[in-house]
């Protein structure tokens, strides 16, 4: 059955019973075929409020025992944006033309999951990013080299003064889309690759 069978069989039960249909989870699951990475960007500013909005959501996501081991670098100056872009030579070049980037880090004394704890929360910045009308994309930091094949990491940190005690593990840039990307097709969806019960070979 395909989802969008599915998603016509809830929506019937829920007539049926005369039950009000949760109108927020069909959209979320909407909008979860919709997002994208988006690396072209327009120079519309967003708006403070959608700002903290998106940094608020970072600050809700989950984290090992509370441990909340996260921190995150607002970057809008273009210069810096403009630096943070050389941080690897291939794949940050949406740092340069992006609104906003966010720098996620982590303090691993805090948590032994912290590349976990940054990763939800830098993902959380994404769907809610998606939610408001603003592209964006990820940019992975840990485990990257700049063109000196220095570590990109302690690039970001002497970039923006991050102490070496903090890891950084991805950018976030953000921004309105100048590109169109077609929703993802839900038959394409790789079914087989969930397995109940036990792993089964394929």
């Amino acid at each position: 059955m395909s989802l969008v069978e599915q998603d016509t069989r809830v929506e019937t039960f829920f007539i049926l019973h005369n039950l009000h249909l949760p109108r927020l989870m069909t959209q979320f699951s909407e909008m979860l075929f919709k997002r994208h990475s988006i690396r072209r960007y327009t120079q519309q500013p967003i708006p403070a409020d959608d700002v903290k909005t998106i940094l608020q959501a970072a600050l809700l996501a989950p984290t090992s025992k509370s441990s909340r081991s996260w921190q995150f670098i607002v970057v809008e100056n273009r210069e810096d944006l403009e630096a943070l872009a050389k941080l690897k030579p291939m794949g940050a070049h949406p740092i340069a033309k992006a609104t906003m980037a966010v720098v996620v880090v982590s303090d691993p004394e805090k948590s032994e999951a912290y590349i976990e704890d940054a990763t939800v929360a830098a993902t959380y910045m994404q769907l809610q990013a998606e939610d408001l009308g603003i592209g964006s994309c990820w940019i992975q930091v840990r485990g990257r080299f700049d063109a000196n094949n220095e570590p990109s990491e302690d690039y970001v940190q002497h970039l923006l003064d991050i102490p070496p005690y903090l890891k950084v593990e991805c950018v976030i840039t953000f921004g309105y889309k100048d590109e169109t990307r077609r929703p993802v097709d839900p038959d394409k969806l790789q079914w087989e690759k969930v397995h109940i019960g036990k792993y089964t070979k394929q």
